[in-house]
């Protein structure tokens, strides 16, 4: 059934972004994070911390933007005024030592790239590939409205850094306010023009938009739009919601938040309203539209339907077999009987 193929491929993507954030199976080598001015992917990262602290990996932070160090880190690294040749020997020094397919697991966040595409655009893609093993996981940050200011050896012709870093990654993750999703679909629902918000309004000296009420009540939840690329080349896409910090787990005597996550066509402001009831009705009757009127005939209109004669019935009797079609037309007093069109 349609219903039931839809369902699990539903529940197949949820699976693949949960074992991306479980760091399982080396899902994604590379994870890409879009954000924005309006949404921070703050809330996306912590959930990495925490499911890596669940999962006893190592974390090794790097830092253009943070000043301290977050909380679940085992390693802060200062990137600012380093060349990438240092600062691939100080990340790579505090890889754990083992044998392959025995080392521990990983996970290298970068706080924003931009930095490294900025200073280094040329060589961003042999950087970061050298920073990936087997055992390491590399989570980085782009922000996408924060202008890029390149250098001028480079090329007009080379693809731009964002260009090269989507490329690269087997996995890219957008995220964006649940809030400002809300509101576009209510507008969506009533045929309006799309709002906008912070630098797309517009406005002179607006960065940000403001929700006021209206943000407080769609809660704090971030959606999650996933592209994952697996390994036999097929691309999985998806939308989640990410409401932070709803769950604690035990591990060694700490407690550990981690979110909740689910499939953003189950929100109730995005949910199809066909598939309410769609496993009460699954039995019910013979499959018809559920509506306010009846669609269906009753006996007496379906004997009266089916003694109707239709004028075309009529013409097709006074055919004989193999004359074809023709045209019965009665003329009237108004109508001029030309004989020469009666010959042609």
């Amino acid at each position: 059934m349609p219903s039931s193929a839809q369902s699990h491929a539903r529940s197949h993507a949820l699976l693949l972004l949960q074992k991306l954030l479980n760091l399982r199976d080396s899902a994604s080598p590379l994870t890409l994070v879009l954000d924005t001015l309006e949404q921070s992917a703050n809330p996306l990262v912590h959930e990495f911390l925490s499911r890596a602290k669940v999962s006893k990996s190592k974390v090794i932070f790097v830092s253009f933007a943070a000043l301290k160090k977050p909380q679940g880190v085992d390693t802060f690294i200062k990137g600012w005024g380093k060349t990438p040749d240092s600062l691939r020997a100080e990340i790579t020094s505090h890889y754990p030592s083992g044998t392959a397919g025995h080392a521990h697991k990983v996970l290298l966040i970068i706080d924003t790239l931009n930095s490294l595409a900025s200073s280094t655009p040329s060589n961003l893609a042999l950087f970061l590939s050298s920073l990936i093993t087997p055992a390491v996981s590399l989570v980085g940050v782009y922000h996408t409205d924060v202008p890029l200011v390149l250098p001028r050896s480079f090329n007009e012709y080379e693809p731009h850094p964002l260009t090269t870093l989507s490329h690269l990654a087997t996995a890219i993750l957008r995220v964006s306010s649940l809030y400002q999703a809300i509101e576009r679909r209510k507008a969506q629902n009533r045929s309006l023009q799309e709002p906008e918000w912070g630098l797309d309004e517009g406005r002179e000296g607006v960065l940000i938009g403001l929700g006021g009420e209206k943000k407080v009540a769609a809660g704090d939840g971030v959606v999650v739009e996933m592209e994952l690329r697996r390994r036999s080349g097929r691309s999985v896409a998806e939308k989640f919601v990410l409401v932070p910090t709803t769950v604690k787990v035990q591990v060694q005597n700490k407690k550990v938040e981690t979110s909740k996550l689910y499939l953003l066509s189950d929100h109730p402001a995005f949910r199809d309203p066909s598939d309410g009831d769609q496993g009460g009705t699954a039995g019910e009757g013979d499959g018809e539209m559920e509506t306010t009127f009846n669609l269906g005939l009753t006996e007496k209109q379906r004997r009266d339907r089916e003694g109707i004669v239709l004028p075309y019935f009529d013409a097709q009797k006074d055919i004989g077999a193999g004359e074809g079609g023709r045209i019965l037309y009665e003329m009237g007093r108004e109508d001029d009987f030309d004989d020469e069109e009666d010959e042609i």
